[in-house]
């Protein structure tokens, strides 16, 4: 078997998508999954393989000369075929298309494991019956048989599993097993639960882009691929927040922040100045801007952590500064994850009890919680895919992960104001995929307005529409 490379290539699928500079490489005795969310291109991707599509640019070498595809593409495209041989005039006849004894008599296939497939899959009682007249399941059978038999260079399979019963489905696990010892296999999955043992790696898609390329034998890197997708597709929903911990209810008429003419100076430097912004309840910001414009500057005048808060016109959370407030009346609404706050938090402490301390706006846990608090710490591990590290220690947690929990720590009473300051800092491009796909989860399910501060404007997150723009004075 060859190294197949794919080398900046982009192909044109059809006329309404088509996938940019794809680089990857899939080298001899590779076997690969590829996943991602509906829409990501993982079925293109697959099919650019078996030479689907036309190529915009680039280059796609070391494909071999026997290839065999099974996809819903290909089985949509076999009905077809056989809607156009009905030609029949008589309304009342029900034509039942190619018998599937001809379907599996390809030229290519070898005839004897043709007759084992068809006895495995029980396929003997259909081989007379007309195509037209197979269920959804049994026309994916004959597809796999077909495919099988030709014993092809390269097996491409797009949700091989969908649409079988569990009876069939372990028959066709042992048989890509089989399989996978003379025949390179690529896999198109929605599900990581599925993912068969002889797999060698994974390929992450996202927006017709292929973002990661993973080892299953590494072990970090292919937990926080999953936990990725597991953030991106799982249905899960943000928790709900204790009733005892939200704070009073806001005037939904006025903003949550309201900053006039706002400025930040030290002796002659000045750091930001005539500032004007306002920040509504349900309007979720990006806040972008070099080293040294005065990000974090910004952020602590909106918690009052920041000593010319009282020199400004400073509207929070229905508050004017310098009206007799204390910085806990404010602090209530507002959740707050940063990379100090990483630092800061070195006590000796478990993953859910984190969770649960950001209940009490603590670092570390001091007082006995509720049953309700820790099934909510729990949701949030669910939906961060951790459940089953909820008794680990916190400090034990990959830098990354532990940057996913404190973002939950904040959140789980559902403030009024998250404000994540440079929460990807740090992080490796996986780690930020996936602090990225949380806070969008965030956007998308609560209450919680969010503020996210980072260098990098391109780093857009669905549902963040505003953005604010800080440069050097």
């Amino acid at each position: 078997m060859n190294t197949i490379w794919l080398s900046d290539y982009s192909v044109q699928l059809n006329k309404h998508f088509s996938l940019k500079q794809i680089n990857w490489q899939l080298a001899a005795g590779q076997h690969w999954v590829i996943l991602g969310e509906n829409g990501a291109g993982k079925s293109a991707l697959a099919a650019i393989l078996c030479g689907v599509g036309e190529t915009i640019s680039g280059s796609i070498q070391g494909l071999p000369a026997q290839t065999a595809l099974v996809s819903f593409e290909a089985q949509a495209e076999l009905i077809e075929q056989e809607r156009k041989k009905d030609d029949a005039d008589i309304l009342d006849i029900i034509p039942e298309g190619t018998a599937v004894k001809e379907l599996l008599t390809l030229p290519e296939a070898d005839a004897g494991y043709l007759a084992g497939l068809i006895e495995l899959f029980k396929f003997q009682p259909l081989l007379e019956r007309g195509f037209r007249k197979l269920s959804t399941g049994e026309t994916r059978k004959l597809l796999l048989i077909r495919a099988l038999a030709c014993r092809p260079e390269l097996l491409v399979l797009d949700e091989p599993f969908e649409g079988l019963d569990a009876v069939s489905i372990r028959l066709l696990e042992n048989l890509l097993t089989e399989c996978a010892r003379q025949t390179r296999i690529v896999m198109v999955l929605n599900r990581v639960d599925e993912i068969p043992d002889f797999i060698t790696h994974m390929a992450y898609m996202e927006h017709g882009q292929l973002l990661h390329c993973v080892a299953m034998n590494d072990p970090v890197a292919s937990a926080d691929l999953q936990q990725l997708l597991h953030l991106k597709t799982t249905d899960l929903k943000i928790p709900s927040a204790p009733r005892e911990h939200l704070p009073p209810t806001l005037d939904p008429s006025q903003p949550l922040v309201r900053l006039r003419q706002a400025r930040i100076a030290y002796a002659e430097k000045v750091v930001f100045t005539a500032l004007d912004w306002t920040i509504q309840a349900g309007e979720h910001w990006q806040v972008t801007g070099p080293n040294g414009s005065g990000k974090t500057c910004l952020l602590n005048l909106i918690t009052g952590d920041h000593p010319q808060c009282y020199t400004n016109d400073i509207f929070v959370f229905g508050m004017q500064r310098g009206t007799g407030e204390s910085i806990w009346q404010i602090k209530q609404y507002i959740g707050y994850v940063s990379s100090n706050l990483q630092w800061e938090y070195r006590v000796s402490i478990n993953v859910r009890n984190v969770i649960i301390s950001g209940f009490y706006d603590s670092i570390g846990l001091y007082q006995k919680y509720t049953d309700r608090e820790r099934m909510l710490a729990e949701q949030w591990l669910a939906l961060l895919g951790m459940s089953e590290r909820a008794t680990e220690p916190f400090s034990q947690l990959s830098y990354g992960d532990q940057r996913l929990v404190l973002i939950a720590r904040a959140m789980v009473k559902h403030p009024s104001l998250l404000i994540l300051d440079e929460p990807c800092l740090g992080l490796d491009d996986l780690n930020r995929q996936l602090i990225l796909a949380l806070i969008e989860r965030i956007c998308a399910g609560t209450e919680t307005t969010v503020l996210y501060v980072n260098h990098r404007a391109q780093d857009n997150i669905a549902g963040i529409h505003q953005h604010l723009a800080l440069g050097r004075s």
